[in-house]
């Protein structure tokens, strides 16, 4: 596949909010390997621009959460990060743009759906920043950055560090009940895939969550995702 029409591509800029980049660089930027295996085109996958983007985009991101929590530390500042540049997020801000129509792809990828795979869309997305980087500096790809992933950080900022599930449960219990929850490990399996730990958690006689995994760590937190979910909905389990 070809880069897309001048139209098109120009529809693509005027999403991203940026000056027109060379068509070279922006067929590279959208160029996923699995094109370079089916032509003999002299063409350039997206896998180094992805790589530059990745660490443009990383660093623009710890800059801005440096900036608005002064008093936070290292292991929250990294955990908010994490939660903006990861693949979901990426491929999510990805989907705004519509990027996957533009991607240029092998056809066993295509037929694959890998228009809508997450791992495309991501690397795909921070190709682009790579790209607007190498054609444009840092200014401008450091607000295309922020332009991109508007919502996501608007919400960090709004809310901070978001809790996991068991420590949101813990502050939902103890404003509820004035107690902890109880985590009790009520099943351990062994299988071809490894042990399995089911885990249910409780406050008094009151079963709120049941949950499963590799660890019991794992299990003790999708069982607090359920438990969170029971109690945050309207009457759920009233105490």
């Amino acid at each position: 596949m070809p880069l897309a029409e001048p139209a098109t591509r120009e529809a693509l800029i005027e999403r991203l909010g940026i000056a027109s980049l060379p068509d070279a660089l922006l067929q590279q930027a959208l160029t996923h390997s699995s094109y370079l295996n089916e032509t003999d085109a002299a063409a350039i996958s997206n896998e180094r621009l992805e790589f530059l983007g990745d660490a443009i985009l990383g660093m623009v991101v710890a800059d801005q959460l440096f900036r608005w929590f002064p008093d936070a530390g290292e292991g929250p500042l990294t955990r908010m990060r994490a939660g903006i540049v990861r693949g979901t997020t990426l491929a999510r801000a990805a989907h705004r743009l519509h990027l996957g129509d533009h991607l240029i792809l092998g056809r066993g990828e295509e037929a694959a759906g890998g228009r809508h795979r997450e791992r495309n869309l991501a690397g795909g997305l921070e190709a682009i920043i790579g790209a607007v980087y190498t054609g444009q500096g840092l200014r401008k790809a450091g607000a295309l950055c922020r332009r991109l992933l508007k919502p996501e950080l608007a919400r960090v900022r709004r809310e901070g560090e978001p809790l996991d599930p068991k420590s949101n449960l813990q502050h939902l219990v103890q404003a509820r009940w004035h107690e902890p929850p109880e985590y009790v490990t009520v099943e351990e399996a062994a299988g071809e895939a490894g042990r399995r730990f089911t885990v249910e958690v409780k406050v008094g006689p009151n079963l709120l969550g049941r949950g499963s995994g590799a660890s019991k760590r794992e299990a003790q937190q999708q069982a607090a995702g359920h438990a969170v979910a029971l109690l945050s909905r309207p009457g759920g389990l009233e105490g």
